[in-house]
């Protein structure tokens, strides 16, 4: 089987634009559910659905690949798990380092998704020399002494940061001078990478802050509509002349017209109607 130091996806190559590329991944995990139910076929709307897009954008995504579909079939569903894992990369054994075995980066080395989907951990790195020698996941951990030559004598060409945000930098330089060409960033920092490396940042934090963010807003709209409820006019003041004159104007007896019953301030006996013959308005007493 080939290593990740002798090929690399073609995507660029083929001009598959980069959001095409970050979707291909969500189709993927989808397409692999359906694949485990034995699902043979699966239409654009429906793999859209699961994979969170909209019909249309994956009916483009995968226009790129050459991947139209059958018109009232859909899509196989294994020839497109084969076409995106070919296209991702995935045909093939991706050894990979992880440097910073910590709480996280045992749990990283721990994760059971590597192995299925074409990852192999090849070594466990850590500068702690209490550490080494020590098994995390069935596999011994190294010091960082042994970097170098780990990289080289495994093929490496895809690390993994797990280290305080200090030492994360010194990591990714000495990765990239060994050949190290992607990095999977964990430390809670930024990375400067020459011309060539790939770096994708997964940052927990910023994640649960922009969580927290719509979390805030939504509390302030819910409390902008209760003010907006407790603050709303009475109901409308002409309703309640009106809901005033007319038992007034039954007590005047039959025939009364409402507007001419008492009124509060009248003067006995005065013509009700005002100097051009209109109904004066109901002043309040």
């Amino acid at each position: 089987m080939a290593t990740g130091r002798t090929h690399r996806p073609a995507t660029r190559s083929r001009g598959i634009p980069e959001a095409t590329v970050a979707r291909l991944p969500l189709y993927l995990r989808a397409l692999t559910a359906l694949s485990e139910r034995s699902v043979p076929t699966v239409s654009s709307e429906e793999l859209a659905a699961a994979a969170g897009v909209n019909s249309a954008k994956l009916r483009k995504d995968f226009s790129y690949l050459g991947s139209y579909g059958t018109r009232g079939v859909g899509y196989d569903v294994e020839y497109l798990v084969y076409q995106i894992s070919r296209e991702l990369g995935l045909t093939q054994d991706w050894p990979v380092v992880i440097v910073g075995i910590g709480n996280l980066g045992a749990a990283l080395a721990n994760y059971g998704g590597f192995a299925s989907r074409g990852f192999r951990v090849a070594a466990l790195i850590d500068a702690d020399p209490a550490m080494a020698g020590k098994p995390v996941a069935g596999i011994p951990v190294q010091h960082t002494d042994q970097l170098e030559t780990i990289i080289h004598d495994s093929g490496v060409s895809i690390g993994v940061i797990a280290t305080p945000a200090g030492a994360a930098q010194q990591v990714c330089d000495r990765l990239v001078a060994a050949g190290v060409t992607s990095i999977l960033n964990f430390a809670p920092t930024v990375l400067s990478v020459p011309d060539g490396v790939d770096v994708r940042k997964v940052d927990l934090s910023i994640e649960l802050q922009i969580l927290a963010f719509h979390e805030q807003r939504k509390n302030g709209e819910e409390r902008d509509e209760r003010a907006d409820r407790d603050e709303r006019p009475p109901r409308d003041t002409g309703q309640a002349v009106a809901a005033t004159v007319a038992p007034a104007a039954e007590a005047a007896g039959p025939g009364a017209n409402a507007a001419q019953g008492p009124v509060a301030g009248a003067v006995p006996g005065a013509s009700p109607k005002g100097p051009d013959g209109d109904v004066p308005a109901v002043m309040p007493a």
